[in-house]
């Protein structure tokens, strides 16, 4: 919850959204299934949070959850477990067993050539294994044990930035020339970038409202174009930028949910505050060329996922909040191999649904 800082804010950023909220023109609700008892966990095994999803080539399923906290303390356990499925859902493996920069799971992504990438935003590290599970690349690094290591302080203003490490990252994405992107989002609000050799390049972006700053941006995409998609989730909006950094254009989803539901978490939230969660940028992910489409998962309330043109169209919803089948609540991570497959990681109901749209 401190992820959303404080209401003050975000009203700053999204005085004009609660006006387009209330024009929004209506949008086609989109028929889907999701797949029953998908995966299928080991006996006795179950999932924490889940905040990452994604899918290979292959079709296989890779699942970063919030689990493995049990030989923990009571306070700031480790809170991260790999694991791997089959398209069936079939258990497959663990990949990186009580792993050195396991502390927080946030976000699970997989490259072109079938390369696993983990963001753990309690260690401050990004890490890639080959498709075997092993460790080939580390980004950041951990605060040591041996100098009593604690969490940030979420200071105003923030502490600046230092090239190369990061301050509780959030996602990865990579552009056609193999280059690597990672939002550094609760902290340093900026995207870092990263040559095709793990090289460090460049980053942009900073605390703030106006175009091309970020507050909290907390998922990323690219284009068959390389154009780069950011969620700045707390100031409800996508900003676009190119490869260089440079600013393109943003835009914001402003649909009315649907007020018979209510939050799975505390209050049902209306008025202004429903502005500032409604269409905020939880999630993204973007299907394979030619004919692309982008997929948004929202905060746990209202919690839908939309399906969006890269204009930044709305082009249809897919279902409401609660704790049900095709119901939602924290779409935290988003995997979108075809137009017509999701796979939504949600981090309040602590599952995976294999979603299927008509």
């Amino acid at each position: 919850m401190k992820a959303l800082i404080t209401a003050g804010l975000v009203l700053l950023a999204t005085p004009c959204l609660v006006q387009q909220s209330l024009a929004q023109e209506s949008v086609p609700q989109i028929p889907f299934e999701s797949v029953a008892d998908f995966p299928k966990l080991p006996d006795g095994m179950n999932f924490g949070e889940v905040p990452g999803v994604a899918v290979n080539s292959k079709g296989h399923v890779f699942v970063f959850t919030r689990s493995n906290s049990a030989n923990g303390p009571a306070y700031a356990p480790t809170a991260a477990q790999l694991l791997e499925f089959t398209a069936e859902g079939d258990f497959v493996r663990e990949i990186g067993k009580g792993l050195y920069a396991w502390a927080f799971a946030h976000s699970v992504r997989i490259d072109k050539d079938d390369n696993i990438w983990a963001i753990d935003k309690g260690s401050d590290m990004i890490v890639k294994f080959n498709p075997a599970g092993r460790v080939q690349w580390v980004f950041g690094r951990r605060k040591e044990s041996a100098d009593n290591a604690r969490p940030w302080d979420h200071v105003n203003p923030p502490l600046a930035p230092i090239d190369g490490l990061f301050r509780e990252p959030t996602d990865v994405a990579w552009d056609s020339h193999g280059n690597t992107y990672i939002t550094d989002g609760y902290i340093n609000s900026r995207v870092a970038k990263f040559d095709s050799h793990g090289q460090w390049v460049k980053s942009w972006g900073e605390p703030g409202t106006e175009p091309g700053q970020f507050h909290l941006p907390h998922s990323i995409a690219i284009d068959k174009d390389d154009n780069i998609y950011v969620g700045d989730r707390s100031n409800h909006r996508i900003q676009v930028f190119d490869t260089d950094g440079k600013f393109l254009r943003m835009f914001s989803i402003n649909v009315p949910p649907d007020m018979t539901t209510r939050a799975v978490y505390g209050n049902t939230p209306t008025g202004d505050r429903l502005a500032q969660v409604m269409g905020a940028p939880n999630a993204l992910c973007i299907t394979p060329p030619p004919n692309q489409v982008m997929f948004v998962g929202e905060l746990t309330f209202p919690g839908r996922i939309f399906k969006v043109a890269l204009d930044g169209k709305t082009l249809g919803v897919i279902g409401k909040s609660g704790r049900g089948l095709k119901e939602f609540s924290g779409a935290h991570g988003l995997a979108c191999p075809s137009e017509n497959l999701i796979y939504a990681a949600e981090t309040a109901n602590w599952r995976v649904q294999k979603l299927i749209l008509h």
